[in-house]
């Protein structure tokens, strides 16, 4: 493990609202190397060299203790939003488990995304978090299917298996949910993929599904994204290119697909509208809810 230098931990968000209503961001290792094929933070703009290779920040426990303390704001801190925090070098150094230990010590809340189980690991924690603080918890689940899931995102527990630790999470009273984004136009943008994972979702403790709808491709990541599907399925890059060119988001052809999400999540009581999601999970909104009946 390679460590680098970082004067800060904590950034205040922008449009968090727009985002799980997070007040703060926080990377704790940079780059990351569950390979997903998609993946929007490989993309140029955001200057991370050698994408693929995890790196962790020197002194950044004492750096982020140090920040929390002196943030007069509480609120709360998204986590794993440019590489997964719970990547396998995590689970000898458990710099995401102190950090949310110091989280838990200041008062402040949590919304995390991951891919990985080992984010069970942590459930004590966030418990304890989640007694006096907000917390949310995601899954990336792009397929109901393990084997397409091993070809579009190599080096991470298959959708099964985060499943299974969102059930656990779940039974401990954790506000879980699932991101069904990206769909990926020509390989994860059938109706079935679609009800599938709504359907999981729902039996495994969710409480809500987000989607943003398509897949990004800009500078750098598209690039990548041609090169795996040229290795993974041949021939389906020139189809991206005659239909999408240059296009920096790509929407699935099908126009049903969002009639659809909304309509199975809908049958499953599934929230999916992102301000509904935030008034769910954030306990201060609750209690402006219940004042307004007095």
């Amino acid at each position: 493990m390679e460590f680098i230098e970082a004067k800060t931990i904590l950034q205040r968000a922008t449009h968090g609202e727009k985002w799980f209503g997070i007040d703060y961001n926080m990377n704790l290792y940079k780059g990351c190397c569950h390979k997903c094929i998609y993946c929007d933070s490989r993309s140029n703009c955001y200057q991370v060299e050698d994408f693929d290779r995890v790196r962790a920040k020197k002194d950044e426990i004492e750096i982020l203790s140090q920040e929390l303390k002196s943030k007069r704001k509480k609120g709360v801190i998204g986590i794993g939003a440019m590489s997964d925090t719970y990547n396998p070098f995590e689970e000898q150094y458990e710099i995401t488990r102190q950090a949310l230990k110091l989280i838990s010590y200041y008062n402040f809340g949590v919304s995390l995304e991951t891919k990985s189980n080992l984010i069970v690991r942590d459930i004590d924690i966030f418990k304890k978090i989640n007694r006096k603080a907000d917390v949310i918890l995601k899954f990336t689940i792009t397929s109901a299917d393990d084997n397409l899931s091993r070809k579009i995102e190599p080096n991470v527990c298959v959708s099964s298996e985060r499943l299974k630790a969102m059930k656990q999470l779940s039974k401990q009273g954790l506000f879980i949910g699932t991101l069904l984004t990206p769909i990926i136009p020509f390989i994860t943008d059938s109706e079935e993929n679609i009800r599938n994972v709504i359907k999981l979702s729902y039996e495994n403790g969710a409480k809500f599904v987000f989607s943003m709808g398509g897949v990004t491709l800009r500078e750098n990541q598209r690039e990548y994204f041609y090169e795996q599907l040229d290795k993974i399925f041949p021939k389906l890059k020139d189809k991206y290119i005659k239909t999408y060119g240059n296009n920096y988001f790509c929407y699935p052809l099908n126009n049903n697909l969002g009639k659809v999400f909304k309509e199975e999540c809908e049958r499953y009581g599934l929230l999916y509208r992102m301000n509904d999601i935030v008034k769910a999970y954030k306990k201060e909104m609750k209690q402006e809810e219940q004042l307004s009946f007095i």
